[in-house]
Formats: structure tokens, C-alpha cells, sequence
């Protein structure tokens, strides 16, 4: 059977109606120094007068992150973090399953954003060594 992907909109929603995602994007949240500065910008609403810049922050951050990531193990497969199946998920997928897990370990919202970032994604997507 088929797995059912629903639209990005759908988590946003559904984050919004459960009173997960953020009350509103503050001026601090864009100097990213924790993670719930970096969740409440990736959780931005649609209403927010900062939502385009929010959502691009967000997006900007994580995938940036992780191109270092990519470059920085380019020569050294074995230091590789994270490991992705095949099919990969899209970056919409995998950002929107980074902020589903940063909203359930709130243990890890004080913590530099990269750190959580890469937690995440060690853990769902480990490399098998």
C-alpha cells in the first residue's frame, strides 16, 4: 500500500490548531542562538508579518547547515552523519520532520540550533557502520 505524503500546509495546520507553532517571530529568533528561536521562525504563521522571511531563515539555516556537513566529510565518507535511504525525502519533508521532533524533545530547545538539528538527523537517518 501506498504511504499518503499530505501537503506541507497540512503539518503547518495541524501545528497551529494542536498550539505547538509559535506565537509570533521576534527580532531575537532571527539571531538563531537556540533552537526554539530557530523553531519559532520555522513555525512562523502564515498571518505573521515576518512569515516569508521566517520560513526562508529557516530553511536557509537548515540546509546550509547541512551542505557544511556535505563538504566538510566529502573526502571522508566515514565521519558522514547522516545517511538518507533512497528515495531521500524532499527538503520540505525533512524540515517539516526536524520541527515535528524538535516540538517533541523540548529537552533541546536551549541548545545551539545546529546541534539539535544534527541530533535529529543522526537519529533518523543514521549511517550504518
Amino acid at each position: 500500500m501506498k504511504k499518503r505524503k499530505f501537503p506541507n500546509y497540512v503539518v503547518m495546520l495541524s501545528l497551529l490548531f494542536t498550539g505547538l507553532a509559535s506565537a509570533g517571530v521576534t527580532e531575537e529568533d532571527f539571531k538563531a542562538k537556540s533552537t526554539r528561536n530557530l523553531i519559532n521562525l520555522c513555525t512562523a504563521s502564515p498571518q505573521d508579518v515576518h512569515y516569508g522571511d521566517a520560513i526562508h531563515f529557516c530553511h536557509g539555516y537548515l540546509v546550509g547547515a547541512f551542505h557544511y556537513h556535505t563538504s566538510a566529510v566529502s573526502n571522508d565518507p566515514n565521519k558522514q552523519l547522516v545517511c538518507f535511504p533512497d528515495p531521500k525525502p524532499s527538503r520540505n519533508e525533512s524540515i517539516n520532520m526536524f520541527v515535528a521532533w524538535a516540538l517533541n524533545h523540548p529537552e533541546f530547545m536551549n541548545e545551539v540550533p545546529v546541534d539539535t538539528e544534527f541530533r535529529f538527523l543522526a537519529e533518523k537517518f543514521p549511517c550504518k557502520k
